[in-house]
C-alpha cells in the first residue's frame, strides 16, 4: 500500500451487541480523526446497523484481502479465531479486545484501551506472533485450517466412539471415547487443557492429541512432531463429528479417516509489546502450583 493511499482496517465483533458498540464508536471517532477507512462485512453491518458514510470512514462488503492492514477484533476467543482463519495465510495481524469470557488470544482488556488506544493499534504499535495451524482436507476435498484445535465428537445420542490415531503410518492408539482433540499450541489451553492434556508454550513446533473421556486406564495424550503427519480413523459403526475451531464443519463415516498436518506461520496475532505466553497463562487460568 502506497503512503498516499488510504488505510484500511477490517472490523469484526461478536453477538452482543451492547457490551461492544460503545467501545466501536471510539474505534470509529479514531478511524475518522486518523483518515482510516473501516470496512465491515454484510453481517457486521446489519448487526450494528451501520450505514456507509460519505467521507469513506464506514464501508459495507466483504473486504477484499489485499484492501485491509489489520483486522480489529471486538470478542472473545471465537470471534478472534474467526478473525485468524480469516485472514490465514495473509501478513494482516488480528488485535483483538477481550469482550469474552476468557479471551486467552486477545491482545488487551477494554480497560486497557485508556493506556494503549485504537491510534496505537492502527498505528502498528504493537508486536506481532504468528500462529501455526493445523490443515486437513475433508472427505469432500475442502480444505481447513484450525488455529486452535480440531475435535472429533460422537454423535449425540449414539454409540461411544472408537477412534485411533496413527503418526507417519504408525498406529499409536484406538480407544473407545467420547472423542478425541487434536491442538496448536495456541490451543493446548482449550479443550486441550480440559482434557488433562499438556500446556504447549506459543512457539513450540508441534501439535497435541488428546481423548475425551477414554474408556481405557492406559490412554495417554501425545505431542507430534511438526514435521509428522497424523491419521485420526473412525474405527467405530457410526459417524463422528468434526468441529474446526468450536465450529462443525464435517463427519467422518465408519472406516474413514483424516490425516492432519501442522503449518507453521499460518496466522498473524498482534500483542502488547512485552507480553509473554506465561504472563497471560498466569493471568487467565493462575499459577499452576498453589
Amino acid at each position: 500500500m502506497s503512503a498516499a493511499a488510504r488505510r484500511s482496517v477490517t472490523v469484526l465483533t461478536h453477538q452482543r451487541i451492547a457490551e461492544v458498540t460503545p467501545t466501536l464508536q471510539r474505534l470509529i471517532a479514531c478511524a475518522r480523526a486518523n483518515g482510516v477507512t473501516l470496512r465491515f462485512d454484510d453481517a457486521e453491518t446489519e448487526k450494528h446497523g451501520l450505514r456507509p458514510d460519505t467521507d469513506g470512514v464506514i464501508v459495507a462488503g466483504a473486504p477484499r484481502i489485499g484492501e485491509v492492514e489489520l483486522c480489529v477484533v471486538l470478542g472473545g476467543d471465537g470471534t478472534i479465531l474467526r478473525g485468524l482463519r480469516c485472514y490465514a495465510g495473509t501478513r494482516v495481524p488480528v488485535f483483538a479486545v477481550n469482550f469474552g469470557e476468557v479471551g486467552f488470544l486477545a491482545t488487551i482488556e477494554p480497560e486497557e484501551l485508556d493506556e494503549f488506544g485504537f491510534e496505537r493499534a492502527i498505528g502498528g504499535e504493537f508486536e506481532v506472533l504468528p500462529l501455526p495451524a493445523i490443515v486437513f482436507r475433508s472427505a469432500s476435498g475442502r480444505e481447513h485450517k484450525a488455529i486452535n484445535d480440531i475435535s472429533f465428537h460422537r454423535k449425540i445420542g449414539g454409540r461411544v466412539a472408537q477412534l485411533s490415531y496413527g503418526v507417519q503410518g504408525e498406529e499409536v492408539g484406538s480407544v473407545r471415547c467420547d472423542g478425541l482433540v487434536v491442538c496448536t499450541p495456541a490451543g493446548s489451553t482449550g479443550y486441550n487443557l480440559a482434557n488433562g492434556g499438556p500446556v504447549l508454550a506459543w512457539g513450540v513446533e508441534g501439535f497435541g492429541v488428546s481423548f475425551i473421556s477414554p474408556h481405557s486406564l492406559t490412554a495417554r495424550a501425545l505431542v507430534v512432531a511438526p514435521g509428522d503427519i497424523l491419521t485420526v480413523t473412525n474405527r467405530g459403526r457410526e459417524p463422528v463429528d468434526v468441529n474446526v475451531d468450536g465450529q462443525p464443519v464435517c463427519e467422518v463415516a465408519p472406516g474413514e479417516d483424516i490425516h492432519a498436518a501442522f503449518q507453521p506461520r499460518c496466522a498473524s496475532l498482534a500483542q502488547l509489546p512485552g507480553s509473554s505466553f506465561y504472563k497471560r497463562l498466569r493471568a487467565k487460568f493462575g499459577r499452576l502450583s498453589s
